[in-house]
């Protein structure tokens, strides 16, 4: 075959020309694109890890903006818990030299407003914000979460941080953990008010005031006799004449009544160990502490950890005219036996009893004192009831005192909890709510009294107006509707029918249930009773400013003291001071603990000023608690900061990595694409050069 210049001009230009031209388009292109590969048909393995490096990389980059926004809150927290705890160290401070007994008036009064100084800043602290977000409402960041008033309105929301795709981090802390946290590993502690004298030391023979001794504080070596006083020199060996009656709550949440009988010569030690039997100690094991502090009150410490619900309450009796009116069960009283307001009308101050005109006769000795009202207008000794007293009004507020607890948690309850998760139900029907019966008293909205009942009834419970006789069903919200078993009411059902008594807005029928929502729903326009944030019950008067509304509300059990079940549930109550607690109630402590100093007092007192207030050398241990749970948020703030930390550092090397990975994979090494550019270039010229002298031959070369 004879091969012509146009065949060699082919062989040598036409291929290799396309070829060399799509290997320098491929390398000028890498060049200036600084990538190996633009589309995935030119490599599909490379593209394939090129966009799965991507997501890795815009993940991390997600995932490190998210982790240095929590950052920023959680070390904004770190700073400010600071200052808490600095702040809260020159209040100990200040406290300890209030509790200096030395001090005059003008003294506590300059110490008193500095206190309130830093409360003020306490509370701007608590409402710290950043870029318009506060730092510790939970989620509801756009809410100030302290008022004016020390109440928490945020909610106790986690905000978290995503650091992969199974790994979340905490950055927050919510106002609700931070002012109203609960500290398992504390307990609680509780104290009369009512300072107790030894009565012989200051009157030696009982014989009036003529032969004043010194005054002394009673200890628990002193005898009941020394507690209670006498009218003369004789002690009466062996006579049980001095009773005492107690109440309270345990630490599991059961409820008690006891009533203690004892004479002249037997130890107050003897008292304080009774007083712990009925709490349920046993000779093997104590589970409170019953001791007596410097000023002769009783304190109750409960040994088990993270339990909010030990109460006490205590009255004293003794009939110096020889009778038996201190015995409430005593026949005296015929159908009344049995009831603590047998002992209304006693005498209540010993230094009277020691007067000159004083006829012998039944004195009262009151262990706590409080500032609510009893519900039974004609009962005037404040210190005798436990529970059958009026919530405290506040203008149009009107509040109990005693927190709802679940038993199996600690925790408050809310709407939707059930009263049979709160209540004892060892008393009454074993184990059930059945045939329990609470009483509410007092006056609604318009000032007129109103006394009902309300019946827990495992077909349907009930209340009623008139002792029984017309029985209004409390309705369930299941369908078909039907009376609420015993067991199973809410505390929002529960609260619907309080609101609409003390409204004064009854279903039009006592059994039809569109009648009983209509009356719940009116009576909402006209008040308000719900649950506060520490889990107590309270009412408000929608329509006016202060309330004629009145309310008491207990169980039937409480209108009698011995011979009877203790009550099933309590709302509010005459009880011992909280000097500490698992729960936290920031704000509330440190008005406790200002007021005592505003107050001039060294401890409880409850003959003056704040009856309920726990006194300076109380309030010492409250800044320590304060402190401590403070402390304990401090730690964990700085251990989210820390993780955060960790991981914002981790993120970044993870995102220096791949896009190192990614840079091996996709990107153009540019030296190396320069010389094969330089050998491409050098290979088409060299190609150029050939053809050019092939296309130079003439016919002649070819001959």
């Amino acid at each position: 075959m004879r091969i012509t210049s146009g065949m060699y001009y082919s062989g040598i230009y036409g291929n290799n020309n396309a070829k060399l031209s799509e290997k320098l388009f491929d390398v000028n292109r890498q060049i200036s694109s600084g990538l190996q590969i633009q589309y995935a048909h030119q490599n599909v393995t490379s593209f394939s890890d090129t966009m799965r490096l991507d997501n890795e990389i815009t993940i991390l980059g997600q995932i490190k903006k998210s982790t240095e926004s929590g950052y920023k809150i959680s070390n904004q927290t770190d700073i400010v818990l600071k200052d808490f705890q600095t702040s809260l160290d020159r209040t100990k401070t200040l406290l300890v030299q209030a509790a200096n007994a030395s001090n005059s008036d003008v003294s506590l009064d300059a110490i008193a407003v500095e206190l309130r100084g830093l409360e003020s800043h306490f509370k701007n602290l608590a409402n710290t914000s950043i870029n318009g977000q506060y730092l510790f409402s939970g989620s509801a960041v756009d809410i100030k979460p302290i008022a004016q008033d020390g109440t928490y309105r945020g909610n106790d929301a986690v905000m978290e941080a995503v650091l992969d795709s199974n790994v979340r981090q905490q950055y927050n802390i919510s106002g609700s953990q931070l002012f109203l946290g609960e500290n398992l590993a504390d307990n609680r502690e509780i104290t009369t008010n009512v300072v107790n004298k030894n009565w012989t030391a200051q009157y030696p023979a009982f014989d009036g005031d003529t032969t004043f001794g010194t005054e002394k504080f009673i200890t628990s070596g002193d005898t009941i006799r020394d507690l209670m006083g006498d009218i003369d020199d004789v002690v009466d060996t062996g006579v049980q004449k001095h009773y005492f009656y107690i109440s309270g709550t345990k630490n599991d949440g059961t409820s008690f009544k006891e009533k203690l009988a004892m004479s002249d010569d037997d130890s107050v030690d003897e008292l304080l160990h009774q007083i712990g039997n009925a709490f349920g100690n046993t000779p093997d094991v104590d589970v409170v502490n019953v001791s007596l502090n410097g000023n002769g009150q009783i304190v109750v410490e409960d040994k088990m950890k993270g339990s909010s619900k030990l109460d006490f309450h205590m009255v004293g009796a003794t009939d110096f005219s020889g009778g038996g009116a201190a015995n409430i069960d005593d026949g005296m009283y015929g159908a009344n036996a049995g009831r603590i307001e047998n002992l209304d009308g006693a005498e209540t101050d010993f230094i009277k009893v020691m007067g000159t005109t004083y006829v012998p006769g039944l004195f009262v000795k009151e262990f706590v004192k409080s500032d609510y009202l009893p519900a039974d207008g004609t009962v005037t000794t404040d210190g005798l009831l436990y529970d059958k007293t009026l919530f405290s009004q506040n203008g149009s507020i009107l509040t109990s005192n005693t927190p709802q607890i679940v038993k199996e948690t600690n925790a408050f309850a809310t709407d939707q909890t059930k009263l049979s998760e709160v209540a004892d139900l060892s008393k009454g029907t074993a184990g059930t709510l059945d045939g329990t019966q609470l009483k509410l008293t007092g006056t609604n909205i318009h000032g007129v009294a109103y006394d009902v009942q309300i019946d827990f009834n495992a077909a349907g419970s009930t209340f009623s107006l008139d002792g029984g006789g017309t029985n209004y069903q409390i309705f369930n919200m299941q369908t078909p509707r039907a009376p609420v078993a015993a067991d199973d009411m809410t505390y929002r059902q529960f609260m619907d029918v309080i609101n609409m008594v003390v409204t004064n807005t009854l279903p039009a029928s006592t059994n039809v249930a569109a009648d009983y929502d209509a009356a719940a729903e009116t009576s909402k326009s006209l008040g308000g009773t719900y649950l506060t944030y520490d889990g107590k019950i309270a009412f408000q008067d929608k329509n006016a400013t202060t309330t004629q509304a009145s309310v008491a509300l207990y169980d039937v059990e409480s209108e009698t003291f011995s011979g009877t079940e203790a009550p099933v549930m309590t709302f509010n109550s005459n009880n011992a001071l909280t000097v500490s607690d698992p729960k936290t109630d920031f704000f509330k402590s440190l008005n406790d603990i200002i007021t005592a100093v505003e107050d001039y007092k060294l401890y409880p007192d409850g003959s003056y000023g704040s009856v309920r207030n726990v006194g300076m050398q109380n309030a010492i241990a409250m800044i320590d608690d304060l402190q401590n749970h403070i402390s304990r948020t401090h730690a964990q703030v700085g251990a989210q900061s820390n993780s955060l930390t960790r991981a914002i550092d981790r993120t970044s090397l993870l995102d220096i990595s791949t896009k190192a990975l990614r840079s091996s994979v996709i990107d153009t090494d540019i030296a190396e694409a320069s010389l094969t550019l330089n050998q491409l270039s050098l290979n088409y010229q060299a190609m150029l050069s050939t053809v050019g002298k092939v296309s130079k031959l003439s016919l002649v070369n070819y001959l």
